[in-house]
């Protein structure tokens, strides 16, 4: 089974990520493979929007954590930060349908997408600090930016989930719809892209993007830093042990 499939319908890219089994958490070759999709679609002149969306009951739960613990992230370069760098520089109109848990990088990479339709069901968490890690995809820049510090700081530092309309209220979604209707609504938003003079959509989204791109690629840089270092703190060690014998850490 492809853990992510692709496909092309009309001027639309759609890629849904494709184990639901494990609730579409992340592994090292889902990062790249969806980075090279990205990267593909940017220089492909047929595609004018990307769809984003999950098979079963769950978006993404972020990282698969035991391929994570043996291949986590370096400072450099890594299979998450080219898809970083691939959300970074996607010049054309990218839209998530979001059911279920997206967790983490499951939430995070959203605030690179500029439509995000969330299903009644969806269910957010950056529960980073809870593993002794710090965010990343640029969500320590972004979020401060779009909710406000100290609404940031509410949902980085305590870790908690929280639902649809809670996300909808900060700003992380568009919209809320009932699940059914959930990847009809970004369908239709992605048609009526498609139909827009692209080199004008991209130009806008450049534009709206521009204004921070320096700060956010300097945080990017710097998130990747500090994550390779907490990967190998002792206080990580013990949270994913913990997290692994599902008891509180020490």
């Amino acid at each position: 089974m492809n853990d992510i499939i692709a496909e092309r319908s009309g001027n639309i890219l759609r890629i849904q990520l494709n184990r639901p089994a494990k609730k579409n958490a992340m592994t090292s070759s889902m990062y790249i493979r969806m980075a090279w999709l990205l990267e593909a679609a940017a220089k492909d002149d047929q595609v004018r929007v990307a769809l984003w969306h999950a098979a079963g009951d769950s978006f993404c739960a972020g990282n698969d954590l035991e391929d994570f613990m043996q291949n986590p992230p370096a400072s450099g370069e890594s299979p998450q930060s080219r898809l970083m760098q691939a959300l970074i520089n996607f010049k054309k109109p990218l839209v998530a349908a979001v059911q279920g848990a997206a967790i983490g990088g499951g939430t995070t990479m959203l605030a690179h997408c500029d439509f995000v339709y969330a299903g009644e069901s969806a269910k957010f968490q950056l529960p980073f600090v809870n593993l002794a890690l710090v965010p990343e995809f640029g969500s320590s820049c972004l979020f401060p930016l779009r909710f406000g510090y100290l609404r940031a700081a509410e949902l980085i530092l305590l870790g908690q989930a929280f639902g649809a309309l809670r996300a909808a209220e900060l700003g992380l979604v568009t919209s809320v719809v009932p699940d059914q209707k959930l990847l009809a609504t970004a369908t239709e938003t992605a048609e009526i892209l498609a139909t827009k003079a692209a080199g004008a959509v991209q130009a806008a989204k450049r534009l709206m993007k521009g204004t921070f791109r320096e700060e956010l690629e300097q945080a990017v840089k710097f998130e990747n830093q500090v994550f390779a270092e907490r990967v190998t703190s002792d206080e990580a060690k013990e949270a994913f042990r913990a997290f692994f014998a599902k008891r509180k850490s020490a």
